[in-house]
Protein backbone atom coordinates (compact mmCIF):
# COMPACT_ATOMS: atom_id res chain seq x y z
CA UNK A 1 0.00 0.00 0.00
CA UNK A 2 1.29 3.12 -1.41
CA UNK A 3 0.77 6.54 0.78
CA UNK A 4 0.44 9.46 -0.59
CA UNK A 5 0.18 11.98 2.05
CA UNK A 6 2.90 11.05 4.34
CA UNK A 7 2.46 14.52 6.74
CA UNK A 8 -1.44 13.92 7.06
CA UNK A 9 -0.49 10.21 8.00
CA UNK A 10 1.85 12.28 10.73
CA UNK A 11 -0.83 14.57 11.61
CA UNK A 12 -3.11 12.28 12.17
CA UNK A 13 -0.90 9.60 14.02
CA UNK A 14 -0.41 12.78 16.24
CA UNK A 15 -3.80 13.55 16.09
CA UNK A 16 -5.25 9.88 17.05
CA UNK A 17 -2.79 9.19 20.10
CA UNK A 18 -3.39 12.70 21.78
CA UNK A 19 -7.36 11.79 22.03
CA UNK A 20 -6.62 8.26 23.16
CA UNK A 21 -3.99 9.81 25.70
CA UNK A 22 -1.24 7.38 24.29
CA UNK A 23 2.32 8.35 26.05
CA UNK A 24 3.69 7.91 22.77
CA UNK A 25 3.35 7.42 18.91
CA UNK A 26 5.30 5.87 16.39
CA UNK A 27 5.37 7.41 13.29
CA UNK A 28 7.51 6.14 9.40
CA UNK A 29 10.54 7.95 9.45
CA UNK A 30 10.89 11.06 6.74
CA UNK A 31 13.25 13.67 7.26
CA UNK A 32 10.26 15.95 6.37
CA UNK A 33 8.54 14.83 9.32
CA UNK A 34 11.23 14.49 11.73
CA UNK A 35 11.67 18.77 11.02
CA UNK A 36 7.74 19.30 11.79
CA UNK A 37 7.73 16.89 15.39
CA UNK A 38 11.03 19.20 15.78
CA UNK A 39 9.31 22.38 15.18
CA UNK A 40 6.28 20.81 17.73
CA UNK A 41 8.71 19.81 20.47
CA UNK A 42 10.29 23.59 20.10
CA UNK A 43 6.75 25.03 20.57
CA UNK A 44 5.98 22.73 23.33
CA UNK A 45 2.86 20.80 21.68
CA UNK A 46 5.18 16.88 22.43
CA UNK A 47 7.73 16.22 25.12
CA UNK A 48 9.92 15.04 22.66
CA UNK A 49 10.78 12.45 20.51
CA UNK A 50 13.66 10.07 19.05
CA UNK A 51 14.61 8.38 15.89
CA UNK A 52 14.89 4.61 16.01
CA UNK A 53 15.60 2.15 13.44
CA UNK A 54 17.47 1.93 10.12
CA UNK A 55 17.22 2.03 6.72
CA UNK A 56 13.84 1.74 5.76
CA UNK A 57 12.91 0.03 9.49
CA UNK A 58 13.76 3.90 10.92
CA UNK A 59 10.94 5.03 12.86
CA UNK A 60 10.21 8.66 14.79
CA UNK A 61 9.19 7.57 18.68
CA UNK A 62 7.17 10.90 19.72
CA UNK A 63 6.64 11.31 23.40
CA UNK A 64 3.04 12.92 23.56
CA UNK A 65 2.76 15.82 26.52
CA UNK A 66 -0.41 16.35 28.47
CA UNK A 67 -0.87 19.19 30.95
CA UNK A 68 -2.93 16.95 33.47
CA UNK A 69 -4.81 13.17 33.41
CA UNK A 70 -7.24 15.01 31.05
CA UNK A 71 -5.85 18.24 29.71
CA UNK A 72 -4.29 17.41 26.37
CA UNK A 73 -1.50 19.88 25.13
CA UNK A 74 -2.83 19.53 21.54
CA UNK A 75 -6.18 21.23 21.35
CA UNK A 76 -6.47 20.94 17.87
CA UNK A 77 -4.31 19.96 14.49
CA UNK A 78 -5.10 20.78 11.22
CA UNK A 79 -3.65 19.87 7.98
CA UNK A 80 -3.60 22.98 5.44
CA UNK A 81 -1.50 22.25 1.94
CA UNK A 82 -2.65 19.20 0.28
CA UNK A 83 -0.88 17.06 -2.32
CA UNK A 84 -3.37 18.39 -4.77
CA UNK A 85 -3.92 21.96 -3.49
CA UNK A 86 -0.68 23.46 -2.22
CA UNK A 87 -1.21 26.62 0.07
CA UNK A 88 1.67 29.36 -0.54
CA UNK A 89 2.12 32.11 1.88
CA UNK A 90 4.38 35.31 1.61
CA UNK A 91 5.72 36.46 5.07
CA UNK A 92 3.28 39.73 5.40
CA UNK A 93 0.31 36.74 4.69
CA UNK A 94 0.85 34.82 7.61
CA UNK A 95 -1.41 35.76 10.26
CA UNK A 96 -1.38 35.03 14.24
CA UNK A 97 -3.40 31.39 14.63
CA UNK A 98 -5.72 31.77 17.29
CA UNK A 99 -5.18 35.13 18.35
CA UNK A 100 -1.21 34.18 18.97
CA UNK A 101 -2.51 31.07 20.76
CA UNK A 102 -1.80 28.52 18.11
CA UNK A 103 1.10 28.01 15.60
CA UNK A 104 1.18 27.36 11.63
CA UNK A 105 4.27 25.51 10.53
CA UNK A 106 5.26 26.43 7.52
CA UNK A 107 7.56 24.89 5.12
CA UNK A 108 10.38 27.63 3.62
CA UNK A 109 13.63 27.72 1.95
CA UNK A 110 15.06 28.89 5.46
CA UNK A 111 13.59 25.17 6.92
CA UNK A 112 10.45 23.89 8.31
CA UNK A 113 9.89 26.96 11.25
CA UNK A 114 6.69 28.46 13.13
CA UNK A 115 5.22 31.46 11.51
CA UNK A 116 6.63 33.87 14.10
CA UNK A 117 10.27 32.52 13.11
CA UNK A 118 9.21 32.89 9.40
CA UNK A 119 7.95 36.65 10.26
CA UNK A 120 11.12 37.44 11.89
CA UNK A 121 13.48 35.71 9.32
CA UNK A 122 10.99 37.63 6.08
CA UNK A 123 10.91 33.49 4.36
CA UNK A 124 7.26 33.01 3.12
CA UNK A 125 6.83 29.25 2.11
CA UNK A 126 4.52 26.23 2.06
CA UNK A 127 1.87 26.35 4.86
CA UNK A 128 1.86 22.49 6.33
CA UNK A 129 -0.25 22.89 9.65
CA UNK A 130 -1.66 24.44 11.75
CA UNK A 131 -1.61 23.60 15.55
CA UNK A 132 -3.46 24.92 18.64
Amino acid sequence: MSMTDPIADLLTRIRNANKALLPQVSIPHGTFKEEIVRVLKEEGFVKGYSVVGEGIRKSIIVAMKYKSDKERAIEGINKISKPGHRIYVGCDEIKPIRGGMGVAILSTPKGVMTDAAARKQKAGGEWICTIW
